[in-house]
């Protein structure tokens, strides 16, 4: 599939640290409005993927495209500006500091203050929990309150995709089950997401495709219901038979 018309692009990708390589020709797109997954074991490179596509790690090969416009070696502001935001694995909020503000980093490369309010607004109408402790330390929330904190920053910085990692790691069924809704209705207001889960089922419902990824390869993709049925999926990636 060629890269016009399409969100994001990846061709033949290939990257690593120093004379490690990690990934090994991949090759995914993205649909604008999608919400698509990549499952895999710990250390399959699916971490390390979404950090190429955040500019954080350097490709040594392939092509990465966003919205048909080449961009392998760009850095992240670059990529931000294109409408690629990144929610890294683990949060990483400034835990001293209030939601609100952790909420505002996320419009860092903006200044148009009357549509950062608007914004800000908006994401508290899209998490009410953030609204009611807008004031509170980031350090003092729940895990998943702290979850939907870091996608809120995200979103702050207007993307048209985000890159979301792990985000159910450490989380509780009843979190993970309000972060999923949390999700859903990100992606019904025409955000794309590219979803690192490692809450395999959970990802698979979620998501309209998917990629399986192994030792740095794309082994499997297509709908994510069809892997979700999938024999040699159900069973390496949910212990199911």
């Amino acid at each position: 599939m060629t890269a016009a018309g399409l969100k994001l692009s990846v061709s033949n990708l290939q990257a690593g640290y120093g004379d490690v390589q990690v990934l090994w020709d991949i090759s995914l797109y993205i649909v604008p409005g999608e919400l698509v997954c990549i499952i895999g074991t710990n250390g399959a490179g699916k971490t390390t993927l979404l950090r190429c596509l955040s500019g954080l790690v350097q490709p040594s090969g392939g092509v990465i495209s966003v919205d048909g416009r080449t961009m392998t070696w760009a850095t992240p502001p670059q990529f931000v500006l294109a409408g690629i935001t990144h929610v890294p694995e683990g949060r990483r909020l400034f835990s001293a500091m209030s939601v609100r503000d952790n909420l505002l980093m996320g419009a860092y490369l903006r200044d148009d203050r009357v549509a950062i309010g608007a914004d800000l607004e908006r994401v508290y109408e899209m998490f009410p929990i953030l609204a009611e402790r807008q004031w509170q330390d980031a350090g003092t929330l729940s895990g998943g309150q702290q979850q939907m904190c870091a996608i809120g920053r995200g979103l702050m910085a207007t993307p048209s995709l985000l890159l979301i990692d792990e985000p159910s790691l450490g989380l509780s069924p009843r979190a993970v089950e309000e972060l999923s809704e949390s999700l859903r209705r990100v992606n019904k207001s025409g955000v794309a997401i590219l979803l690192v889960e490692q809450d395999v089922m959970n990802a698979l419902e979620l998501a309209e495709r998917a990629y399986v990824v192994d030792h740095g390869r794309v082994i499997k993709s297509g709908p994510a219901l069809a892997l979700a049925g999938d024999p040699a999926v159900r069973e390496t990636y949910m212990g199911l038979s």
